[in-house]
């Protein structure tokens, strides 16, 4: 009778975690379609010069800056930041993550990679969210590509609050870690979409 019982609760259970399962990717598809704005970039060190020095200033021409010319040399301009990401979420259903590992792309090279390890979650029509995040990255290869060179100006210009800043298109890839009973299985792949970063 216990086998028996067994036998029909399997199916069941199964059902129930694929439905768990498809429950949060929908939630981390709709974390997609969200609104994703900037909205304070604090120990923003680049060459181990703060950027926030360099508020107000509208033109940022990064090969002028003397604490960079070393870097150049030795091809390592280390970028460090802790950014405040506001999300919010315009459809109609909840947006969500449990933990997830980004990669930040702009024009098609890698500019940040990392991890958040504590669930996101942003209510549906107009909820909104803040999200911290810390990257670390060597910039070098984003400063002397002709490719990225004028779009990792223009991040900078953002993360320094520069008024006339053009907002940048990055591309941000999400691989969510879905909660499968007691155990956490990485998603097979990435969930890609673009956005604007600026104030």
């Amino acid at each position: 009778m216990k086998k028996y019982t067994l036998y029909l609760l399997l199916p069941l259970v199964f059902l129930l975690s694929r439905c768990g399962v498809n429950k949060q990717l929908e939630q981390a598809k709709a974390l997609g379609k969200c609104r994703f704005e900037l909205v304070s970039a604090d120990s923003v060190y680049l060459a181990g010069m703060n950027i926030n020095q360099l508020e107000g200033q509208d033109n940022i021409n990064l090969g002028s800056l003397p604490r960079l010319a070393m870097g150049f040399i030795t091809r390592s301009i280390p970028l460090d930041a802790r950014l405040v990401l506001k999300i919010t979420n315009p459809t109609a259903e909840t947006a969500a993550i449990n933990q997830f590992e980004y990669k930040i792309l702009l024009k098609g090279s890698e500019v940040f990679t990392g991890y958040v390890n504590h669930r996101v979650e942003v209510a549906p029509v107009g909820g909104t969210t803040r999200v911290p995040i810390v990257i670390s990255t060597n910039a070098y290869h984003l400063i002397t590509d002709p490719q990225t060179r004028d779009a990792f100006a223009d991040l900078v210009q953002n993360f320094s609050g520069a008024k006339n800043a053009r907002k940048t298109v990055v591309t941000i890839k999400i691989k969510p870690t879905l909660d499968l009973g007691n155990k956490a299985i990485g998603f097979p792949g990435y969930i890609t979409f673009e956005k604007e970063i600026g104030r």
